[in-house]
């Protein structure tokens, strides 16, 4: 078990992400987000009537499709389920994340674009693993191709501790950014 052994429970709900990379023919990418909540229990919902145990209360879909550069050429978003009629109006304007790039300053770029009463809360919380499926999708093969500008810091650096300035998988990825320490972390070399 990944985790230690648990104290007695009951489980009560279950939230899945799903999120998806695709490389497209025309040269794009589309990364796509599925997100579903849902009960054990079934309850009375005074907009969808009864909603049984297992029966989503949220299911939620949401596409970007983006470049090399991560820019967003088009994103597209739609409520399957949601606890009030009205979840799903708000879907299209989520097309407004067009022109946003995925990188520096993202959070702030979709809180403004649509947080808050200009979005889905659920729909705004997808678009955080989606923007990391995107980097997992394409970095691999753009770091192949050598898109990375010459004597530009690899992004990666500083991430995380795997890619902290002075662990051994830095020094051993990125030998001309490493900045030694006397102590650098215990880890692969």
């Amino acid at each position: 078990m990944p985790l230690s052994a648990p104290a007695e429970r009951e489980h009560v709900h279950t939230r899945s992400i799903e999120c998806c990379g695709y490389r497209r023919t025309d040269g794009l990418w589309d990364i796509e987000g599925h997100l579903v909540d849902s009960k054990t229990y079934g309850f009375d919902n005074r907009d969808r009537g009864r909603v049984e145990a297992g029966v989503p209360l949220h299911g939620m879909w949401l596409r970007l499709t983006i470049d090399d550069d991560f820019l967003i050429h088009e994103a597209e978003a739609n409520t399957e389920f949601g606890p009030y009629r009205m979840c799903g109006d708000i879907a299209p304007n989520f097309t407004a994340l067009k022109g946003l790039t995925i990188g520096p300053g993202w959070r702030r770029g979709v809180q403004a674009t649509v947080g808050g009463t200009k979005g889905c809360t659920h729909l705004v919380e997808l678009l955080g693993p989606m923007a990391t499926t995107a980097l997992q999708t394409l970095w691999p093969l753009i770091d192949r191709r050598g898109k990375r500008p010459e004597g530009k810091r690899p992004p990666l650096m500083g991430s995380c501790h795997a890619y902290a300035e002075n662990s051994p998988i830095s020094r051993r990825l990125w030998p001309d950014y490493f900045a030694a320490r006397e102590n650098p972390p215990n880890g692969d070399a």
